[in-house]
């Protein structure tokens, strides 16, 4: 299972003048088990405020968080999140990376290593085992990222901007990829992205939000069968009519 409810969401961060900035407005939403759901919108409109909240790292000033029935409070081992930083651990290896969090919960070395080692295959970085961050490319420091987050087998997948940092052709490859892991692994994933293109070539359904305070302006479904061609009249169509969604009802430039 993987079903995540929003409900009533707002937060807002204290000024030094004692007054308040609110970020994100009243946010409802629904993600179904299993669906990939992609919130997009301008700089500072409150998605990785979003983002951090469901994973439990920032707390609300009202609403609540639910996932599978059961309000969440705090951090929740049901959820991985990939950052757009690597955030990999320079000293240690990639097999290494990948196998934290399982050595954190107490895992055996025979088995972390033997889950970790499914992981890597996935993310197709097996020779790549015994290296080091620094000897990847960001790429492929951020499928470590990936693998590491997917290895703690979470219900739900939190991915803010993973490939925002990445070349154009680096970028394209990596959300090919990520398309292929999600329907081998059938998590549910939240991915934040400000691009209209990543946005209608990965998701089920795309989230527009206003700019700050974040709220929600629009829902758009993407009926789409995969695999997509961005280079198709019928993906055209559908950018266009996001585009033109953004520009007409929610003022996002």
């Amino acid at each position: 299972m993987g079903k995540l409810e929003i409900r009533n969401l707002s937060k807002a961060f204290p000024r030094e003048d004692g007054s308040s900035l609110v970020v994100l407005d009243n946010i409802s939403l629904e993600v179904q088990d299993k669906e990939f759901v992609c919130i997009l919108g301008s700089s500072g409109c409150g998605k990785t405020t979003l983002l951090r909240m469901i994973a439990g790292l920032d707390s609300a000033e009202s609403g609540s968080i639910v996932l599978d029935g059961e309000k969440m409070k705090g951090t929740d081992a049901r959820v991985g999140m990939v950052f757009q930083e690597y955030s990999l651990f320079p000293w240690r290896s990639v097999i290494d990376n990948i196998a934290f969090g399982l050595e954190m919960q107490g895992m055996t070395k025979d088995d972390r290593y033997r889950l970790a080692e499914r992981y890597l295959k996935l993310v197709n970085l097996t020779q790549f085992r015994d290296s080091y961050p620094s000897e990847l490319s960001g790429g492929m420091r951020q499928r470590v990222a990936v693998a590491r987050a997917l290895a703690l087998d979470p219900v739900l997948l939190l991915m803010d901007e993973p490939f925002g940092a990445l070349d154009a052709q680096t970028r394209n490859m990596l959300q090919k990829e990520l398309l292929e892991i999600w329907e081998a692994t059938k998590k549910t994933v939240v991915f934040i992205t400000h691009s209209v293109d990543e946005a209608v070539f990965l998701s089920d359904r795309i989230i527009v939000l206003t700019p700050r305070p974040g709220r929600i302006c629009q829902v758009f479904p993407v009926d789409l069968s995969r695999p997509r061609d961005r280079t198709s009249p019928a993906f055209a169509q559908v950018r266009r009519e996001v585009l033109d969604l953004i520009n007409l009802n929610c003022s996002i430039q």
